[in-house]
């Protein structure tokens, strides 16, 4: 059995696989093939890798070798029409936004399992991509604001007189949200914090944040641990609660998704202009739309009156060495569930491998992808083989 890494595309500092987890990838059965110069804007070099045990490879290589591909993100059009049938193809690929490109693999039978759609269940905690990669962000999110706040974020006692520490808004109390918490509590700041789920309250006071609670928010057993759309009179009162605190603030971080549709709007224009000039704003849903309306994706937006907002493309590959450590070591444990007796062992009565396979022989079987799809049968086979996410 062959595992393949490729290396991303240029703008993609990350790789998927980091040398420390070769020999546990051979230990579990598995030759490692890496494309020449993957990990080199991760700070890993291709000799890195071969004194791991790796074989260093060209990107055909990888292809025409491997049993099981991975990648962070979905390769290049003229890569995938190279994988061969019957292939695992194993990445973080926000399969509903690129539903087409799934489609295509499924016609080709190549087998897609995406991290990013993993069941939120304490078994799959150290598999999930989303997770890591979120810890990442929101911390980055931080030092982002604070290098960009015309103000400092701690309190000062000085000769000069006293500042006051920074005020910080955060909407969203995922993984993203809480390492973001964490970070301005530890730069001094004060943290007001907006989620539409109770249950993490008890977090945000912990990390030493105050919740800030709107009611009447709409929540999902179904949904599996990710937010939910909201009714039109929830966000109504969500956006005057928004409001009050935001002209206060002095940053505002932004972590609200929903999977498979766009960001929710929750900062309008309305909201950013009325704050204080010489705020920030980090949005890190910009890349599904931005929960902000001033929002550029991989842009930073100025406004008429002073606000900065950022648009950040790739917050967690700005920290790439230790961001693919922790998305290498979820590959790691997701292919130790994949791969038993050092044979592949695809079992769809497993949750984890359920919820993650999106095209499994040839045919999508992913709920949110195939809705994109406008289709409920996949590649026109029984309906009864496509399986809840």
């Amino acid at each position: 059995m062959n595992i393949g890494i490729l290396k991303e595309a240029k703008e993609e500092t990350r790789v998927s696989v980091t040398p420390d987890i070769v020999d546990a990838l051979k230990k579990i059965g598995a030759a490692v093939f890496v494309e020449k110069g993957a990990g080199e804007q991760s700070y890993y070099h291709d000799e890195d890798y071969k004194k791991a045990g790796a074989n260093l490879v060209s990107r055909q290589d990888v292809i025409g070798k491997s049993n099981i591909i991975t990648s962070i993100h979905l390769a290049d059009p003229a890569t995938l029409a190279k994988i061969k049938p019957g292939t695992i193809y194993l990445g973080m690929f926000q399969p509903a936004m690129n539903a087409s490109t799934i489609q295509k693999l499924a016609t080709k039978k190549v087998e897609v399992l995406s991290l990013d759609a993993i069941a939120r269940i304490t078994r799959a905690q150290s598999m999930d991509v989303l997770s890591s990669q979120a810890t990442v962000a929101g911390y980055k999110a931080v030092l982002l604001a604070a290098s960009h706040l015309a103000r400092f974020f701690p309190m000062l006692t000085t000769a000069a007189g006293t500042i006051t520490p920074a005020s910080v808004l955060i909407i969203g109390a995922g993984v993203a949200g809480l390492q973001a918490i964490a970070s301005s509590r530890r730069l001094g700041a004060v943290v007001d914090v907006f989620d539409t789920r109770p249950e993490v309250k008890e977090q945000v006071h912990s990390l030493g944040g105050k919740f800030v609670e709107v009611e009447g928010a709409t929540h999902s057993a179904a949904a599996g641990g990710y937010a939910v759309e909201q009714t039109e009179e929830y966000k109504k009162r969500q956006q005057e609660a928004i409001d009050k605190h935001a002209q206060k603030a002095d940053v505002i971080i932004t972590t609200a998704l929903i999977p498979g549709k766009k960001a929710p709007l929750l900062i309008t224009k309305k909201i950013v202009d009325n704050m204080k000039s010489g705020s920030v704003i980090v949005d890190l849903a910009s890349s599904m739309g931005g929960n902000c309306e001033y929002t550029k994706h991989g842009q930073n937006v100025i406004t008429s009156k002073g606000v900065t907002v950022i648009g950040h493309k790739n917050l967690a590959g700005s920290i790439p060495a230790d961001a693919s450590k922790m998305f290498s070591k979820n590959v790691l444990n997701f292919l130790k569930l994949l791969i038993k007796d050092k044979k592949i062992n695809h079992d769809l009565s497993d949750e984890i491998l359920s919820s993650t396979t999106i095209v499994y022989k040839g045919e999508v079987r992913h709920k949110l992808t195939l809705d994109a799809l406008g289709s409920k049968s996949g590649t026109a086979k029984s309906k009864k083989s496509v399986a809840k996410k």
